[in-house]
Parts: C-alpha cells; structure tokens; sequence
C-alpha cells in the first residue's frame, strides 16, 4: 500500500447525477434539501450540491451521452439529522420514494428515492 493510498478518507470524491431536464432536476434537489445549489457562469449545465472541504461532493449534470437510469450505481447523499424531512418533500418536489427508511446497524438510517429525472438515489442519516 502506497503512502497515497494510506491517506485516504474516502473512496469516493465525486459524483454526477444526469438530468434530462437540468432546470427541473436542480429544482428538485434543491426544494428537498431545502438549500441552494451553487451554479457556476463557466458551467452552465451543472449544479453543485454545497459542501464544505474536505467533504465529497457532486452535481447535477445536463449534457451530451447523460442519461438518467433507475438501474444505475446507487449513491447516498447525506440527510445527517433530517432524513424524515427530506423524504416528506420529495413526492411534493416530483420524485417518488422507492424504498422507504430502514434502519442498518452500525450504518443508520437508509432510504432510496427516485428523482425527477427517473435515477435512483439513496439517502442516508447517520443519526
């Protein structure tokens, strides 16, 4: 094992969730999470989820060979704390929830939920 991979916090550090409709997909993530997501000029079809260094973070994307799946690689975004808010706004914002909380010792809280786009997405509260 290389000194780089000893450092290592995580294995993951980045994820794109595609949107068939960008503007309506954004909306979504940002009506359930109840927060802004950060929109850069240079990048026009990308939302960022906010984070803070050194966390993982991702984006809403909207472009050529992007296609939504509900079959794909499922990630859990983080609901530390919330996740019955969360869940009670995403039928409201467009989504659908697929598997309703569980509970995982050692683990938390889990939930996956479709997003307006029709991808699968986890969540989870280590709470």
């Amino acid at each position: 094992m290389t000194t780089a991979e000893q450092t290592a916090t995580s294995t993951i550090t980045w994820f794109e969730i595609p949107a068939a409709d960008f503007a309506r997909a954004t909306r979504f993530y940002e009506t359930i999470f109840a927060t802004p997501m950060v929109h850069l000029a240079d990048f026009p079809g990308m939302a960022i989820f906010p984070y803070e260094r050194p966390g993982i973070s991702g984006c809403v994307t909207h472009g050529e060979g992007q296609r939504p799946s509900p079959d794909g690689t499922v990630i859990y975004l983080n609901c530390e704390g919330r996740i019955d808010q969360v869940l009670a706004r995403v039928e409201k914002a467009g989504g659908k929830i697929v598997e309703p909380k569980n509970h995982i010792p050692n683990v938390g809280w889990v939930a996956q939920i479709h997003d307006t786009e029709g991808n699968r997405l986890g969540l989870h509260d280590a709470v």
